[in-house]
């Protein structure tokens, strides 16, 4: 028996379920705690409540093997020898980082474990956070206990892959936390990268979403900058990437999601006890979150004045590629509550070729409509994300059936603006 093979991990969520998934078919032992009734009805039936390429199959296996267990509450019939915190962390109304799911968990943590238990986070935090809020309460127990940060950094659509192939950062209390956790995480991935503290590898974490979320923002800036000066910025990127390795600008479109709409917000507040503003990366978040009212007032330019406007948000999950059906953090939401503000008597329609219908109706609160649909009656077409099916459509067919004098802003260069598609239909791809 391995060490440290009996683990607890607190969130079924995207994070705790693929770990959860991928650790049981690896021969730990692994307890999936889900507070939710509605997810832990699904996960019980061995299917994910995300959509995740072969997430299924991995938890239906982990079940048969006698390996993956849920719960609505951590088990006391069972000494874990780990609980691991993989709990959301979104925003406030205010924007700022919510930090009482981790401190509700560690406190149920701090009920159950036994004297000599290691207790990993891996949910996104402030600064700060494994040392001045979960340490405390840890201490309080009176039980001897290790203690690391262990981020998870993977891709929605390739966290099954990740997970055994990205190096794992490992930051801990002390060595013997660190060489602890190094152990039990060698067993999921060959690459194992410690570092000094577990501030460290709290900073990492925020830094890896923040330089992405600001490698988007530049190729969005650089969109904008063309479109003012009437220049065409999807050539311009592709010209200046292609064949020199010293140049590489993200092609331009919306940023959101789950990380990279909040990330980069938690670490500026983690930094302002220090009074530290990363200037550079508040300008990118700005910049991203910028894109949804500057595209709506085009669209909006378009419909003019005219009564009960029909418009459809093509690719509402946050990202295209990989496949996913993650709203949270869509820019789609956003786009969706300006029109409504703005133009209460649009009739709004959504579609999404991975979200299925009733996804569509209750989390973003549109009528579903399919790939041609989408086109028959509206005034207006937005894709928001980029999913590889869009470059397949008969884009001329499409706009056929649209309504005189409506547009389709193509917010990611999905169709070709060469197309001889109706002169009463404008197509507008963005940085064109």
């Amino acid at each position: 028996m391995e060490k440290d093979n009996v683990v607890c991990i607190m969130g079924m969520g995207y994070v705790g379920l693929t770990l959860g998934a991928v650790m049981a078919n690896k021969g730990f032992q692994v307890h999936g705690v889900e507070i939710d009734p509605a997810t832990l009805g699904v996960i019980r039936q061995g299917k994910a409540h995300f959509y995740e390429v072969n997430l299924d199959a991995l938890i239906r296996r982990g079940v048969k093997l006698g390996n993956l267990h849920f719960h609505s509450e951590i088990p006391s019939s069972i000494e874990f020898d780990v609980f691991l915190i993989t709990v959301g962390t979104p925003l406030d109304d205010q924007g700022r980082p919510r930090m009482d799911m981790v401190e509700h968990v560690t406190d149920e943590i701090c009920r159950r474990m036994r004297d000599g238990a290691m207790v990993i986070l891996r949910s996104t935090v402030l600064m700060g956070t494994s040392l001045k809020v979960v340490k405390p309460k840890l201490d309080k127990t009176g039980k001897s206990y290790h203690l690391c940060f262990c981020p998870e950094r993977t891709v929605e659509g390739k966290a099954l892959e990740e997970l055994v192939a990205l190096p794992q950062i490992v930051g801990g209390l002390n060595e013997e936390s660190v060489e602890r956790a190094m152990s039990m995480f060698r067993r999921l991935t060959p690459t194992i990268v410690r570092v000094s503290s577990l501030m460290t590898a709290e900073l990492i974490k925020l830094l890896d979403n923040s330089y992405r979320d600001l490698f988007f923002a530049f190729g969005n800036e650089v969109a904008l900058m063309c479109e003012s000066a009437g220049i065409d910025g999807q050539e311009v990127i592709q010209a200046a990437n292609m064949g020199y390795p010293r140049t590489n600008i993200a092609k331009p479109g919306f940023v959101g999601g789950p990380c990279l709409e909040k990330d980069p917000h938690i670490l500026m507040e983690s930094l302002s006890p220090y009074g530290f503003v990363p200037g550079l990366i508040q300008r990118g978040r700005s910049i991203n979150e910028s894109m949804v009212p500057y595209i709506y007032a085009a669209v909006a330019k378009a419909l003019g004045d005219r009564k009960t406007p029909v418009v459809t948000l093509m690719g509402l999950a946050f990202k295209g590629q990989p496949d996913t059906d993650d709203i949270r953090g869509s820019l789609a939401l956003h786009m969706i509550r300006l029109f409504r503000e703005k133009r209460p008597d649009a009739r709004l329609r959504g579609q999404d070729y991975v979200c299925v219908d009733e996804m569509i109706r209750q989390q973003a609160g549109l009528e579903p409509v399919n790939d041609v649909e989408a086109f028959r009656g509206a005034d207006a077409v937005i894709v928001m994300n980029n999913n590889r099916r869009y470059v397949a459509l008969d884009i001329e067919q499409r706009a056929a059936l649209m309504n005189r004098h409506s547009i389709i802003y193509d917010c990611w260069n999905m169709f070709q603006a060469n197309l001889d598609i109706p002169s009463s239909v404008t197509l507008h791809v963005f940085g064109k």
